[in-house]
């Protein structure tokens, strides 16, 4: 190609060159591992917690894409994914049963509360009950702000909802369709109520004009389970990355991280794995917060 041609076609190369050293790496790269969380375990500071040990202990990085619960999963079955760390007990056992995932491994737990204006004008913090928080809310018609998102926290919430024998529907009820500080943000905004992960709640109390007005139910109970997605549908994927993962954070080191990790001098997860007692996400006996 004449000199004049190739000095011409110059810019057009140089910056493809960018755009393809751009491109997140793709499946194949065994150093990288893709891990699909919920947001609680992103917004709560965990990950910032955990991730910077685990690369340095085995020289893996982790690519962490922070959603619902239900689009991690999803993630998993369609194999964009390598592994999946999140909150649903029957999802995940369906998943497993699918065969889009190896086996569900217990790695922490932690509970849901239920945050409200600081008037509390459904009187939420005289609940019996979370059954008899959500009628409360719903008997009053006061806002409450649901994920909407298909997530962990999201279908905890429809559970509990159905637990009280309540359809909610109406003005009152909102469903944002956004991750748990957005949505702690916006309740906060319309001094309103909603349901969360404790971590997130401690890792944004201090800039929200919310407080927790109820909780301690055993129907709160916030299992996380991890999940290596199946190599067998998937050959491409990083499955000893996953497996590396999986045996790092349930490991001793890993599950004292796990609990050493504390907001404002407050235990965020209780570290389960190896346990015997959490397998599908059953409640322990006692849960102390």
């Amino acid at each position: 190609m004449p000199a004049r041609k190739l000095f011409k076609f110059m810019p057009l190369f140089f910056y493809s060159l960018v755009f393809i050293m751009a491109l997140p790496a793709q499946a194949g790269d065994k150093a990288l591992l893709r891990l699909a969380t919920t947001t609680s375990t992103e917004n709560s500071g965990l990950l910032q917690h955990l991730l910077p040990a685990f690369e340095r202990d085995t020289g893996i990085r982790v690519h962490t894409i922070a959603v619902g619960t239900g689009k991690a999963l999803r993630m998993g079955r369609d194999g964009d994914v390598d592994v999946v760390l999140v909150h649903a007990p029957a999802a995940e056992q369906a998943f497993v049963e699918a065969g889009y995932g190896i086996e569900r491994h217990d790695v922490m737990y932690n509970d849901f509360i239920l945050v409200g204006p600081a008037a509390d004008p459904a009187s939420v913090k005289q609940s019996q009950s979370a059954s008899d928080a959500l009628a409360r809310i719903a008997n009053n018609a006061c806002i409450f702000i649901s994920r909407g998102d298909d997530s962990g926290t999201n279908k905890k919430e429809l559970k509990l909802w159905s637990n009280a024998a309540i359809k909610p529907k109406g003005n009152w009820y909102r469903e944002a369709g956004q991750g748990m500080g957005k949505v702690l943000q916006m309740a906060g905004e319309l001094s309103s109520y909603t349901l969360t992960d404790r971590g997130t709640w401690l890792a944004y109390r201090s800039k929200s004009p919310l407080q927790l007005v109820y909780q301690g139910d055993p129907a709160l109970f916030n299992p996380y389970g991890i999940i290596a997605v199946n190599p067998a549908r998937f050959p491409d994927i990083n499955h000893a990355g996953a497996q590396a993962l999986i045996n790092w954070i349930t490991s001793p080191p890993g599950q004292r991280l796990i609990g050493n990790y504390t907001i404002g001098g407050t235990q965020s997860f209780t570290p389960s794995a190896n346990s015997g007692q959490f397998a599908l996400g059953r409640e322990p006996a006692s849960q102390a917060h």
